[in-house]
C-alpha cells in the first residue's frame, strides 16, 4: 500500500484554525499510514501553556510535551491515543533520549532496526512485545526556531520513500502549528481588546461612581476652578483627598476637558494589584516571561498612549518599581516583561492618594523625584464636611439614581433628613453619602426616606432645634480636630473590644451600632491601621 499523497493532506492540515485542530490532524494522518503503529508529537512549549501540566505543579526548565498520539498497541488494553504517561513532559537537558536530541539539534534520527540498537532504545522488550521494527524522528523547525518533535514506530522497515514522506510532512506540520498559534494568539489578543473596550467604553459612558460632579459650594467651585486651569496642559496631576471625596471624578473632568479627551482614560487601582504583578500591569509581559504568561499582554501604559492614565492609591507602588515608573514618566519609554525591546508612549499621568506623600518620601517609602514628578500642579479635593451646602442636592441626585436602578417608587425627603445629612461629618465623604442614601431608598418602599445615621452629630431625631438658647443651658463647643481625635479613639477602643472583628455578632459595628460598609469607610478616614488596634 502507497504513503497517502502529501498536496492535499497539507491543504486539509492548513484549513485548520486551531492548534488542537491542527494536531489531531497531523497525528491521525501519520498513524494511517501503511506500517505505522504509533505515530507521536511534542511541542516546545513552558509548563504554564500545556493543558496537562498547567494543573499540575510548575516546572520552568524547558521541556518537551506531549500533545498529540495515535496508534494500536497489541496490548488492548493500553491506548496509545492519549497524552499523558511516563513520556509527556521530556526535559530538553536530557539529550540522552532521542527526543529531546532531535530537539535540541535539530537532527532527524533514523533507526532502521529497533531490536540491534543500544544507543537510543531504553525499553527494548516493550519494542519486541509491540513487534516494532524501525524509528523516524523529524524536528519540527520554522523559520529556524525548533517547535517540537514528530516521531513515528513502524512494525516494517522505514525506506527513503517513508523517511523523505514524513520529513517533508514534518516541514508542513511546522508551519501548520506556527500559523494556528499565531492565529490563537491574535485571535485571544483581538478578545482582550474587545474586554478593554467594553471596559472602556463603559468607564467613558459611566460620569463614575457618583454621577457627575454636583454641587455649587464655594469649596468645590475653588477645584473646579483648577481643573479648567490644568486641563488644557499636559501637566502631571496629584490629587489629594480623603478616602471617597471624588478624586476618579477629578481625574475624569481633567481628561474630559483636555486635548486627550479623544483617547482613553484608563484606571489602576494600586491598591488592588499584588506586588509580583505590578510590571506586568503597567508594562505588560510577553508569552513565556513568568509562570502563568500564557499569551502576550499589553500593559495599561500602552492602552493609554496618547490619551490620560488615572492612578488611584499611587503611594501603593512598590518603592523597587518606582524607579522604572519613573523612567516612564521621564523618558516615556519602557520595555514589557520579558521582552528587549523598548516601546516608546505618550501619556498623560494623573495620580490620586488620601496619603500624606511627604511624610512617606521623609520615612523612605516613596521616591522623592518621583513626588515631583507626579504632583506637577497637586490639588485637594475638599472633604464632604466641607461642602455640607451641597448635600441636598447630592442626596437628590442619589435617590433619583438609585430608583432608577433598583426599579422602586422615589421616596418623599423631608427638610428634616436634608437636616440630619448636613449634620452629619460624613467620614466617609459622598461614596458613604451614596451608599446610606442606596440603602434608605430599597428599605423606604417609596415612602417617607429615612437615613441610617449615628445620633452622634446630628439633630436628635425627637427634639426640635431651640429657637432661643438660654446662656444657662448653652453646651460646650467641641472644636472639629478634638471631636475627630475623641471619635477615633473611640472607634478604636471598638475594634479592641471586638478583636478586630468589624462586621457579624459582637462585631466592632455592632457595637458602635452602625453599619459596617459605614465603620470601614471611617476607620480609612480616621487613617486607623490594624498595628493601631492589634
Amino acid at each position: 500500500m502507497d504513503l497517502e499523497p502529501l498536496p492535499s493532506i497539507i491543504l486539509a492540515i492548513a484549513e485548520q484554525r486551531s492548534l488542537e485542530a491542527v494536531l489531531k490532524s497531523i497525528i491521525e494522518t501519520v498513524a494511517r499510514q501503511p506500517g505505522v503503529g504509533l505515530a507521536r508529537l511534542w511541542l516546545r512549549e513552558p509548563d504554564g501553556a500545556c493543558p496537562l501540566c498547567s494543573a499540575g505543579e510548575l516546572n520552568s526548565e524547558p521541556a518537551l510535551h506531549l500533545r498529540a498520539s495515535a496508534g494500536t498497541s497489541l496490548a488492548k488494553e493500553t491506548d496509545w491515543n492519549r497524552t499523558n504517561g511516563t513520556f509527556h513532559r521530556i526535559p530538553l537537558s536530557r539529550s540522552h533520549l532521542k527526543i529531546a536530541h532531535i530537539a535540541t539539534t535539530g537532527e532527524s534520527i533514523r533507526i532502521p532496526h529497533l531490536a540491534d540498537d543500544h544507543q537510543w532504545v531504553r525499553y527494548p522488550e516493550w519494542v519486541q512485545q509491540e513487534q516494532l521494527v524501525s524509528f523516524t524522528g523529524h524536528a519540527l523547525i520554522f523559520r529556524g526556531e525548533p517547535l517540537g518533535v514528530l516521531a513515528v514506530f513502524r512494525r516494517t522497515p522505514a525506506d527513503d520513500d517513508c523517511v523523505h514522506w514524513l520529513h517533508t510532512m514534518a516541514s508542513a506540520a511546522a508551519v501548520a502549528i506556527a500559523n494556528a498559534r499565531a492565529f490563537e494568539d491574535n485571535e485571544s489578543l483581538r478578545r482582550e481588546l474587545e474586554l478593554e473596550r467594553d471596559y472602556l467604553r463603559e468607564e467613558v459612558a459611566s460620569a463614575g461612581a457618583f454621577g457627575e460632579i454636583l454641587g455649587s459650594s464655594p469649596a468645590l467651585d475653588r477645584v473646579l476652578h483648577q481643573v479648567e486651569m490644568v486641563a488644557a496642559t499636559d501637566a502631571n496631576v496629584l490629587v489629594l483627598g480623603e478616602s471617597g471625596v471624588g478624586k476618579e471624578l477629578i481625574a475624569r473632568a481633567i481628561h474630559q476637558r483636555s486635548a486627550r479627551s479623544r483617547k482613553p482614560l484608563v484606571k489602576v487601582n494600586c491598591g488592588s494589584i499584588p506586588h509580583e504583578l505590578f510590571e506586568s500591569e503597567f508594562f505588560g509581559h510577553v508569552r513565556g516571561s513568568f509562570t502563568g504568561a500564557v499569551r502576550d499582554r499589553i500593559g495599561r501604559f500602552q492602552l493609554a498612549d496618547g490619551g490620560t492614565l488615572f492612578l488611584d492609591e499611587v503611594g501603593e507602588i512598590p518603592l523597587d518599581l518606582q524607579s522604572k515608573l519613573l523612567r516612564v514618566l521621564q523618558e516615556g519609554e519602557f520595555e514589557r516583561v520579558g521582552d528587549e525591546s523598548t516601546r516608546r508612549v505618550n501619556v498623560r499621568v494623573v495620580a490620586a492618594t488620601n496619603r500624606d506623600l511627604r511624610k512617606e518620601v521623609d520615612e523612605g517609602r516613596f521616591r522623592l523625584d518621583l513626588y515631583y514628578r507626579l504632583g506637577v500642579f497637586p490639588m485637594e479635593v475638599p472633604p464632604l464636611r466641607d461642602r455640607r451646602e451641597d448635600i441636598p442636592t447630592l442626596i437628590a441626585h442619589f435617590v433619583r439614581q438609585a430608583c432608577l436602578r433598583f426599579h422602586v417608587a422615589p421616596p418623599t425627603v423631608s427638610n428634616r433628613e436634608m437636616e440630619r445629612a448636613q449634620h452629619y461629618h460624613w467620614p466617609g465623604n459622598v461614596r458613604e453619602l451614596q451608599n446610606v442614601v442606596e440603602r434608605a431608598v430599597i428599605v423606604s418602599h417609596g415612602g417617607r426616606l429615612t437615613l441610617e445615621l449615628p445620633e452622634s452629630g446630628n439633630l436628635p431625631r425627637t427634639q426640635k432645634r431651640p429657637t432661643h438658647a438660654a446662656p444657662s443651658s448653652a453646651q460646650t463647643v467641641i472644636p472639629e480636630q478634638e471631636w475627630r481625635s475623641r471619635e477615633r479613639d473611640n472607634v478604636l477602643a471598638a475594634l479592641r473590644q471586638a478583636g478586630g472583628r468589624i462586621s457579624g455578632k459582637s462585631g466592632a459595628a455592632e457595637l458602635l451600632g452602625i453599619n459596617p460598609a459605614t465603620l470601614t469607610s471611617r476607620i480609612k478616614a480616621l487613617g486607623i491601621e490594624k498595628s493601631d488596634y492589634k
